[in-house]
């Protein structure tokens, strides 16, 4: 197995033209298979998804790759890489004990059907209690999704206070766990915490709580209801998004918006795959990406030592699986001043 060493990744729209490729990884084997997996993101940090294969252009040294006789192609990314969600609901005093659980619970199986087909999720409850209560476990069905969700109605919170803080911290690790049991090569993970309030227990301090998610490589999304959300808090734990929801018959509409966010950053990734003509040395290739206009691309090296004919390009990349657990997302994350935030009235008809 060797990989792909990446020389460079466009960061801005003024060299780039306003995309953003970033490689998450790359590998060529033989008989002349190159691989790179990346994401494609607008120069303002929007995903851009439904790129097809004639959508990008492939260079060696420079000179463009005939996309017939290298068989380019888009390969299903689901060979090479998993997705995970974990939704982590407020099921502290205030919630269990109100009106919202049913609207909390039908929300939530909404949302587990929006991302069962795509990625595996699993919910988990927190209330004051140190630990995080698991509803169910990671899962690509919908159909155990969506009736695991159909089980908050029934949680009873074994302490009434909030430990929201500490609930983020262990989801973290939960899913730490999860990601390292899975033999997927590419492993990435999601946290999307629903609360109604503040932390309430103090058991872990919100310091502690932002240095682990700055440290994590997952994604966070938050979504907040009531009148006692601090929304400083809650737009720290969604560092990539939060929704403010003033009507708690707008929760479906919240949890929506943060399943369709997710959805688009999941299909933000491409597996572009071909057979290259080169048969020995070291070479650069330049992957680039066009969108409405908006070009991006990025660059990386390989050795074709060895390389010859009867390459399938939709043969799967020999990604290293040596490292276990998330994979790095080889991406700047939003500074807390740009960072991406939902914040429409949602209306409840």
């Amino acid at each position: 197995m060797r990989h792909a060493i990446a020389i460079l990744a466009c960061v801005g729209a003024l060299g780039c033209g306003g995309l953003r490729l970033n490689i998450i990884d790359s590998a060529f084997q033989r008989p002349s298979n190159v691989a790179v997996y990346f994401t494609v993101d607008t120069a303002t940090g929007d995903p851009v998804t439904g790129l097809e294969s004639e959508d990008f252009r492939i260079y060696e040294d420079g000179t463009i790759v005939s996309v017939a006789e290298s068989q380019q192609t888009i390969v299903n990314p689901e060979v090479a890489a998993e997705h995970y969600t974990l939704v982590l609901v407020d099921m502290s005093g205030s919630v269990s004990e109100s009106d919202q659980v049913p609207l909390i619970e039908a929300a939530t199986q909404q949302l587990t059907s929006q991302l069962a087909d795509h990625q595996r999720v699993g919910i988990y409850a927190f209330d004051g209690s140190e630990e995080i209560h698991r509803i169910t476990p990671f899962t690509q069905s919908e159909g155990a999704a969506s009736a695991g969700a159909g089980r908050l109605s029934g949680f009873r919170p074994r302490d009434p206070s909030t430990n929201l803080h500490g609930a983020v911290v262990a989801a973290i690790t939960e899913l730490d766990q999860a990601l390292e049991r899975s033999r997927t090569p590419l492993r990435f993970g999601t946290v999307v915490v629903f609360t109604d309030g503040t932390d309430r227990a103090a058991r872990v301090s919100a310091s502690e709580m932002s240095d682990a998610i700055e440290s994590s490589p997952y994604d966070f999304f938050a979504i907040g209801v009531g009148d006692e959300i601090d929304e400083g808090v809650l737009g720290n734990v969604g560092r990539e998004g939060y929704v403010m929801v003033d009507d708690t018959e707008a929760i479906d509409g919240a949890f929506q918006r943060i399943g369709e966010r997710i959805l688009r950053m999941t299909q933000r990734y491409y597996l572009l795959s071909y057979c290259s003509p080169a048969r020995a040395g070291m070479h650069t290739v330049t992957v680039e990406a066009t969108s409405e206009g908006a070009a991006g691309s990025v660059s990386y090296e390989f050795d074709a030592e060895g390389f010859g004919p009867n390459c399938n390009s939709e043969r799967p990349p020999p990604f290293d699986t040596s490292q276990g657990g998330a994979t790095p997302r080889n991406r700047q994350r939003r500074d807390r001043g740009q960072r991406f935030e939902i914040r429409a009235q949602v209306v409840a008809e």
